[in-house]
């Protein structure tokens, strides 16, 4: 059976602290994830001094006057702490990974030997970022939200284009609000771009609860991406759309099952489990008053009652007008042996 990927997304809810980072490595394991995933970038060389924070950013971090670069400078990663962080993911046998958001940032994952590059919602128009990445990686992860299709040919054809078979692209239906509405996940549109392009599909989700990543697994999603943090209370612009430890626990212990649940043939028969309750569960035709010998069989004189190991109600018809050879009880469980040949 092929497992779903899943890619726990610390991102940004270490506030900039290495023992927090560690702590949320640490989460990832226990819940069984297989990648976890941070964020690699750049303040100056993501957003202006003069970029706005979205209005979620400002709702979650209650910060209105802080500019979007004053945010991000504080959720830094240093190099000395992409090497803590991967030592110490070697070390608790997790995979680490992150987004590169800039081009340096791009070229520094690719330098310490990471072979899959995740290309966030917000790059999905940035043509030279798409070219960077189509060289430097070999597989790709397209998250997509806010894009039309228009926009997810335009951006899978740079690395089309660039050698990468579709084999190793995984297009990521997503919604880039955080939390994402319910009404607005729009989960069917991951099934069309499986259609309209032929690559691996998954769903990065920015929904509360875990209940829409399990939908996807059931749907054909080969990738989930969920965030998460330590705490949701705590300050910052992510956290309060991400799930706490024992919520991501229980979201891959739930998508595991859902992908025991799609293994089997197809075919409508009973399971080996419930064969044996076939008997129990189900019904047989017993007499409901007393039958003399070489009287007939009337549908007043049958009742329908566990177990199901005798003549089956549905071939009352049959029993109906035949001569029994023997006195029978009420209660009796008929038997083709109780009939006149």
């Amino acid at each position: 059976m092929k497992s779903t990927i899943i890619i726990a997304e610390a991102g940004v809810n270490h506030n900039g602290s290495r023992e927090n980072a560690f702590k949320l490595i640490d989460a990832a394991v226990d819940a069984g994830v297989d990648y976890v995933k941070f964020q690699t970038f750049k303040a100056d060389k993501l957003v202006s001094g003069k970029a706005k924070k979205a209005d979620y950013q400002i709702d979650n971090t209650k910060n209105a006057a802080e500019s979007q670069l004053e945010m991000l400078q504080k959720l830094e990663l240093s190099e000395e702490d992409h090497e803590k962080l991967i030592q110490y993911c070697h070390e608790k046998g997790i995979q680490f990974f992150s987004t590169a958001f800039d081009l340096t940032s791009l070229q520094y994952l690719s330098t310490i030997g990471l072979n899959m590059v995740k290309i966030p919602s917000g790059e999905i128009t940035n043509l030279p970022y798409l070219r960077l990445a189509a060289k430097l990686f070999p597989k790709v992860i397209l998250s997509t939200g806010m894009a039309t299709l228009e926009d997810i040919s335009s951006a899978l054809n740079v690395f089309l284009e660039a050698g990468i078979a579709k084999a190793n692209i995984t297009i990521l239906h997503c919604n880039t609000e955080y939390p994402t509405p319910m009404l607005d996940v729009n989960l069917k549109a991951m099934l069309t771009i499986g259609e309209e392009f032929g690559t691996a599909i998954g769903y990065s989700d920015h929904t509360l609860g875990i209940e829409v990543p399990i939908a996807a697994v059931a749907l054909g999603a080969t990738m989930i991406e969920k965030h998460y943090t330590l705490d949701r209370n705590l300050p910052g612009p992510d956290h309060i759309a991400s799930l706490e430890p024992n919520e991501l626990k229980a979201m891959v212990s739930s998508i595991r099952n859902i992908e025991s649940a799609l293994v089997g043939s197809g075919i409508k028969e009973p399971s080996n489990s419930e064969i044996k309750n076939i008997a129990i569960a189900r019904k047989s035709i017993h007499l409901s008053v007393d039958k003399a010998k070489s009287e007939k069989i009337t549908e007043q004189d049958l009742e329908m009652l566990r177990p199901g190991d005798g003549i089956s109600p549905m071939d009352m018809d049959a029993i109906i007008g035949r001569v029994v050879n023997k006195p029978l009880a009420a209660g009796h469980k008929l038997l083709l042996t109780d009939f006149e040949v």
